[in-house]
């Protein structure tokens, strides 16, 4: 069991925050690929008051999850910024100490050096461009996010075409690569999800009888969401109805039906043919190609106001909910939530408590022995229950099995699968002011 134990906790991380609406987090990983597809990355807004999480799932490789995790949040935290503060920031990128937009944690991932000279040049190009249009008096999140997610998109297909007649084949093989992601920014009482793709945002409800509902905030983007069907045959001609989706994917290839990135579904055909398949093949055009682009990177904005019934939320790529329900992903989060403070000594949160209120506190801490469960994390714990859970408790042998897959099959049986638990502070969001 210690050889399990070691593989489901070697991507573990909880971070605490010590004031605001997030007491903390918790987050792991486990591929199935290797390397792994997926990413996550969480961080804290400088110049502004926000946390911002966010879980990613690329396809056609790692390399667009990898650059938009580590690029997206700076052009969030950007588009976030008052015209003030935008002009303060343009000015300390020329000088010798420039402002930093965001903190991120457990961040391990870097950029080569001409890679990353070019990122900034981009990232910089669009900080003029938010200075020149400036921001509207009454502040719009959705279009902020919007714009983000855009710009980036548009940076990154840039950055791939053609400079001086000359390709920059790593960041042509970002561009070629695509990722789904789904993030959450949460600034007090206010959260707000943009999503693309087939990753999800579940919160954790608890109703007045103490039972949990799992609030799902997003829908997928693929060919199970009819609305999203019918936005793209809209976009594209009659006679194109019976390719433009096909085999349930987009041009019969690609499974999500928006995603950063992936620009074989975005550029026109004239670059296509010209300068992608000279490096790809000419099979690198999808078939039926007509009227690109046939694939978008604009988010789908879902703003929730929290409330203290909301105890925490869950983000996390379609390999989790291939094999577990919402409704069971809640259910494990809340029963960790009551597990773990077994896992600690008994600490009074405050001073002046009555007998009554430690009472109760003894009472919980009684009752969570019972569901006391094998991690701190909950995501890992997540994990392990996902995998080798069954009505009767945890399958060792099943999750043992599904641990020590060969390489060459693992990919039939699971994907890679990555998770984040944001745990809300009850008690800021009863006294938090509208």
């Amino acid at each position: 069991m210690s050889a399990v134990d070691t593989v489901l906790r070697a991507n573990e991380y909880t971070q605490e925050f010590s004031e605001g609406c997030v007491k903390s987090y918790d987050s792991n990983q486990l591929a199935s690929n290797n390397p792994i597809e997926d990413t996550r990355s969480e961080a804290k807004c400088l110049l502004t008051t926000g946390l911002l999480f966010g879980v990613f799932d690329g396809h056609g490789g790692g390399a667009c999850a990898q650059v938009i995790a580590k690029r997206l949040f700076h052009y969030i935290a950007a588009c976030l910024l008052p015209s003030e503060t935008l002009q303060q920031y343009l000015f300390s990128l020329t000088g010798n100490a420039p402002l930093e937009l965001i903190t991120s944690y457990n961040d391990k991932f870097q950029f080569v050096d001409d890679v990353k000279e070019i990122y900034y040049k981009s990232f910089y190009n669009f900080i003029e461009d938010l200075k020149k249009v400036g921001t509207t008096e009454t502040f719009d999140m959705k279009r902020a996010l919007e714009q983000a997610f855009l710009r980036l998109d548009d940076d990154l297909s840039v950055e791939a075409l053609p400079k001086d007649n000359k390709v920059n084949m790593k960041t042509l093989s970002v561009a070629m690569s695509g990722s789904v992601a789904c993030i959450a920014h949460i600034d007090r009482q206010h959260l707000h999800i943009a999503h693309i793709g087939d990753c999800n945002a579940i919160l954790g409800v608890k109703t007045e009888t103490n039972s949990w509902i799992a609030k799902k905030l997003t829908q997928e983007h693929n060919t199970y969401n009819q609305a999203e069907v019918d936005r793209i045959l809209k976009e594209h001609p009659a006679n194109e109805a019976d390719t433009v989706i096909k085999m349930e994917r987009l041009l019969s290839q690609l499974a999500p039906l928006r995603a950063i990135g992936d620009f074989r579904f975005k550029w026109n055909k004239n670059i296509m043919s010209t300068i992608v398949a000279k490096y790809f093949g000419g099979q690198v055009v999808p078939p039926n190609y007509y009227t690109p682009p046939y694939l978008t990177a604009a988010p789908e904005i879902i703003y929730h106001r929290l409330t203290p019934r909301d105890k925490f939320l869950v983000l996390a790529t379609d390999g989790l909910w291939d094999i577990i329900s919402p409704l069971q992903v809640v259910r494990l989060v809340g029963e960790h939530m009551s597990g773990k403070v077994t896992l600690s000594p008994l600490k009074l949160p405050r001073k002046n408590m009555t007998l009554n209120e430690i009472n109760e506190m003894l009472l919980q801490r009684k009752e969570g022995l019972k569901t006391k469960p094998k991690d701190s994390n909950a995501a890992t714990h997540l994990l392990r229950n996902a995998l080798g859970g069954t009505e009767y408790g945890i399958d060792h042998g099943k999750l043992s099995q599904l641990l020590t897959l060969p390489e060459d099959v693992v990919r039939v049986f699971r994907d890679d699968i990555t998770i984040t638990v944001v745990y809300f502070d009850s008690e800021y969001l009863r006294h938090c002011p509208a």
